[in-house]
Parts: C-alpha cells; structure tokens; sequence
C-alpha cells in the first residue's frame, strides 16, 4: 500500500502544471514543503547568499560559537550555510559517530537561527584509494561498482544508510524533521571528481543518481530532503545540460557551478554565465523546480568590485530567478583561500554595498521560512 501511494505521488508531481511546484517526495514533510516553496516565492525577487562552512571556520579561526567571517563583517550570517558528508564514510565508527554528532549541531543551530542548510557530499572513493578527486594509476571508476548489480553495490548501500540515519536524527524543537538541501555528485561534468564524464557513461550516472534517491527517499524513508543537481559550467545548451539529468521525479532543484565564468586567473566572461543560468531558470521554471547558483566565487577577492559588479550583476540578469547563491569556504590555515570578506579585507565596503542591496537576503531577513 506504501508503495501504490509512493507511485501515486509521483505520478501527480509529474503531472504538475510548471507554477505548482511540490518536491519529488510526496511524504515530504510540512517543514520541507513549505522551505521548497517559500524558496522559490522569495527567488522571484531576492536570491538567498550563501557561504560554504561558514559557521564551522573562517579566516584564521574554527569552532568559535555563533561566528561565521561574513556576521562579523555584516552583523548577520548567510541566509544558507554549507555543510559536507565527506567524513561520514572511510572512517572509524568512532569517528563516523563523532562527526555525526558535529555536523547535527551545525545543522540544527542554522534551523533554530531561521537559516537554511545545503550538503555537499565530497565522497571518498568507496572501491579504491585516492579521496574523492580522480588520481591516475590509483582511482577506480567506482560508479559501474557501486550502482545495482555492481560488485559494491551493498557496501555503498551501507555508507547511504548512514547518511540516512543522520539525516533522520535532525530534529527541531518541537521534534521536527529539519528540512536540508542535499546536493551529491556536483560538478559530474567535469573530470577531477571520480563520479565525473570520463569515468561513468551517461546511463551509469543516472542509475548511480536514481538509486541514491530511492535508497534514501522510498526505501530508509528520509522525507526531509530537497535534491538538488548541478554540473560545472562546461555547458552551453539545455540539451548539454540535461545529458546525465535522472528525469524530473528524481530532482528538485536545479544549479550550476561556475567559477570559471566568474573572475578564476583573472577570466570573466560575465555573457557567458549569464546565459547558463538562463538555461538552468528556464529548464527549472518549465519543469517546475528551484533553481540556484549553487557554487561560485573568486578566490582571494582580489576585484574590489566583484560582489556588485560581477555576482550581483550576473544575479539580477533578466530571465534569471535564483533562490540562492553560494559561494566557496574561508580556509582556517591558508592566507589566499577565501571567498568571502572577514574583517579588515579591502573588499568589505563592496561586500556591505551587496549586503544591503534589497535582492540579497541574509539570515536575519528570512521570517518563516518553514512555514
């Protein structure tokens, strides 16, 4: 019976008109369907900002309570914050425990803040040495081994159960099952990552896809999760974007990531990025999806005028309609690996211009946003 109204539910989402937009799970919880659609309401003129990590460190500082570079910059942290899943895998049970406990936390202070959390999955390779990043002569394509009939597939199975029970652990005040954005496998058009082009066929990546949705959605029953797909920025054409997309009911919104366009080595090519994100809107407004920049930055902030002249620029596009934009994290350690400002940083002034801008939106303007 569970199954028929599983089936049932994606059948109606399907066949949906565009404007009446539903995630993909039909027992997704109230939480979770209110943040899906008071995202894309407040996109139709706001886009969210976002920082990667940026409550856990920063320029020169980690751990620290209640503390992320952009609030001590602007008095407020990012409307959504970047967690990752990378060490919930390959570890110790001990360890694994430990940082389920760390990234719970991290999870639930952004909810009770009224903000909102996207995941990250850097995804060690599950079949071979190498972490997540492809490594000639020492990384296997692990897709074909982890997929249904691969010969990892229980072992993956294993690691998605893990993932699952964390994910049911997080839980408001009242017991609620806090609403998060997972995004697994970004950039898979790209190469460096073992999931990516050249070492899973296009079939490959969509069972990988599907499976994980399945797995977590129909079979462990998580019901707070809103599934968000973004390839890199090596597409020019909708058909290009849409070569490894699992189908409309196993996705529910719709990014990119683009550094490249956006100032990397000193490269802009601002049309460029512009008209990607055209297409992302259009596909994700025709199919009745979110859609969001869900990586960007320039590392170092070295334009003084990056944030109004270049990211704001490219957000206020015409046929553009974000719910949010995230842009990298603050290294603890490193003096150049930085994507947004921290007190003291020359492009402050720029940042605060950006800040107050009424299309962006930052924690403290989000009022009910899972309601």
């Amino acid at each position: 019976m569970k199954c028929l109204f599983i089936l049932l539910g994606l059948l109606y989402c399907n066949m949906l008109p565009a404007q009446q937009r539903m995630p993909i799970d039909p027992m997704a919880t109230k939480e979770t369907i209110a943040l899906f659609n008071n995202l894309y309401k407040l996109s139709e003129k706001h886009t969210l900002f976002g920082h990667q990590h940026a409550t856990e460190y920063g320029h020169g500082w980690s751990g620290d309570a209640d503390r992320s570079d952009v609030k001590s910059v602007v008095g407020t942290h990012p409307a959504v914050i970047g967690v990752d899943l990378s060490d919930l895998s390959g570890r110790s049970a001990a360890e694994i425990e430990k940082t389920k406990s760390k990234l719970k936390k991290l999870v639930t202070d952004t909810y009770n803040r009224g903000g909102v959390t996207t995941i990250a999955w850097h995804f060690s390779n599950p079949v071979s040495e190498g972490g997540f990043y492809w490594k000639d002569s020492v990384s296997l394509p692990a897709v074909k081994y982890i997929i249904p009939g691969g010969k990892a597939h229980q072992q993956y199975t294993a690691i998605l159960k893990t993932i699952a029970d964390w994910a049911k652990s997080l839980k408001g005040k009242n017991g609620e099952a806090i609403p998060v954005i997972f995004r697994p496998y970004h950039e898979f058009d790209g190469d460096w990552f073992w999931w990516g082009k050249s070492h899973c066929t296009p079939d490959e990546f969509r069972a990988l896809w599907k499976f994980t949705v399945s797995y977590l959605r129909d079979t462990a029953e998580v019901h707070n999760f809103i599934y968000a797909f973004s390839p890199d920025n090596t597409f020019k054409t909708e058909e290009q974007y849409l070569e490894r997309y699992p189908g409309n009911e196993w996705v529910d919104l719709l990014g990119m990531d683009n550094y490249g366009d956006m100032g990397r080595d000193g490269k802009y090519n601002l049309d460029a990025a512009i008209k990607k994100l055209q297409i992302v809107s259009a596909l994700a407004e025709k199919n009745g999806k979110l859609a969001a920049f869900t990586e960007t930055g320039l590392e170092s902030l070295t334009n003084p005028v990056w944030w109004n002249d270049v990211l704001l620029k490219v957000m206020k596009s015409d046929r553009v309609r974000l719910c949010y934009v995230l842009v990298w994290r603050n290294d603890t350690h490193s003096p150049t690996h930085f994507y947004a400002p921290y007190p003291g940083h020359p492009n402050n002034p720029d940042f605060k211009k950006f800040y107050d801008d009424p299309y962006t939106l930052f924690e403290k303007d989000l009022k009910g946003i899972y309601k």
